[in-house]
């Protein structure tokens, strides 16, 4: 456990002894955060009072249990299978752009300086929105929470792996129409294991034509091949989780070696089975061999977390320092989807972190 650590005083790091103070006083980012995992229970209230939904509770806390996963999570779909209720309230323009506002003012409450949220805008259209209204709206509230929150914040348009190429080359299409406006880059999320990268080459491959940063969840419920799928066909900048990297360790020296930052959500990890524990979680292996590694949220409400509570279990499981910490944090910065000019900005709100010892 951590020894000596340290809190924000009068402009200046003195010692300290509150480890989450500490943690939830430093900047940092969340490049991996999904706004339909994000949606606040009193909000599904509020949107299924206004849209005439019933709903299986009737307050916050009887909601959980279909928002959020508890230890006992069996994996990848059941964790999947609480975006559901939320997914179906976010089918209007004013619904999606209130939860990624509030997705930003989440962030906020634990110092982040600048996130990217991620979302599949076809799950959205079951009203009869189009692909750009979705897109439009979500960078909306991501706007509205930037200047209220002083966060900066980006959209990272999702394809669906389950479906078919015709309808994630549309949404290739409609985030190209956004990159630069409120877009930072394209994803494939969904069942790994069932619809493996290989199936998207096509896809990406329009992606890399329209010149749009790729992220791709690889390696999180599926063998290390994805991942090399992910980099050397799909185009991937940065890997979604990679935890099956190290099954494979001359593609994770490739990895290494050309400083492709992995986007890792330690407690979302643990609870979908992507390690079986904290002792086989390989976020330590990975940081001590030299992989960017950056910490993130996956999924607010899912999850249960935030951003502070993500670096304290690595402190309290895994005995990361601060030091470490920090060092992560700044991985973070470096692997955003920002060109060097707003690369430097976000930078300069990170020069004074703290180097103590243990």
């Amino acid at each position: 456990m951590i020894k000596t650590i340290f809190s924000l005083r009068n402009g200046e790091w003195k010692v300290n002894s509150d480890l989450y103070s500490l943690i939830q006083q430093l900047p940092k980012v969340d490049l991996h955060v999904h706004l339909d995992g994000s949606i606040k229970p009193e909000t599904v209230l509020d949107l299924a009072n206004q849209q005439g939904m019933d709903l299986p509770a009737i307050t916050s806390s009887g909601l959980l249990p279909y928002l959020q996963v508890t230890d006992n999570c069996k994996g990848l779909n059941d964790y999947l299978s609480k975006f559901q209720l939320g997914a179906s309230l976010l089918q209007t323009e004013a619904a999606l752009e209130r939860v990624a506002f509030e997705t930003i003012e989440q962030a906020s409450e634990h110092n982040c300086r600048y996130i990217e949220v991620r979302f599949g805008p076809q799950l959205h259209r079951q009203r009869g929105l189009g692909l750009e209204q979705v897109i439009q709206a979500v960078i909306n509230g991501l706007q509205k929470g930037e200047k209220a929150f002083g966060i900066k914040a980006q959209a990272i348009v999702c394809c669906l792996r389950h479906q078919p190429a015709s309808v994630n080359l549309k949404v290739v299409e409609a985030a190209a129409m956004f990159l630069g406006k409120g877009v930072a880059a394209v994803d494939l999320a969904g069942d790994e294991a069932g619809f493996p990268a290989f199936l998207f080459r096509k896809v990406f491959a329009l992606a890399e034509k329209k010149g749009l940063p790729i992220t791709i969840h690889a390696g999180e419920a599926a063998g290390p091949e994805n991942i090399r799928e992910a980099v050397s066909r799909l185009g991937a900048g940065r890997i979604g989780h990679g935890i099956s990297l190290k099954q494979d360790p001359v593609l994770l020296q490739e990895i290494c070696t050309n400083k492709i930052p992995l986007e890792m959500c330690p407690i979302s990890n643990i609870q979908t089975k992507a390690a079986d524990s904290w002792q086989e979680y390989p976020i330590r292996e990975y940081f001590e061999q030299g992989l960017t590694v950056t910490v993130n949220t996956d999924n607010l409400t899912v999850s249960n977390t935030d951003l502070t509570k993500e670096y304290m279990m690595l402190a309290e499981k895994l005995d990361f320092t601060i030091t470490e910490i920090v060092q992560l944090i700044r991985n973070g910065v470096e692997a955003a989807f920002l060109d060097m000019a707003e690369k430097n900005l976000l930078k300069h709100q990170f020069v004074n972190l703290p180097s103590p010892q243990r």
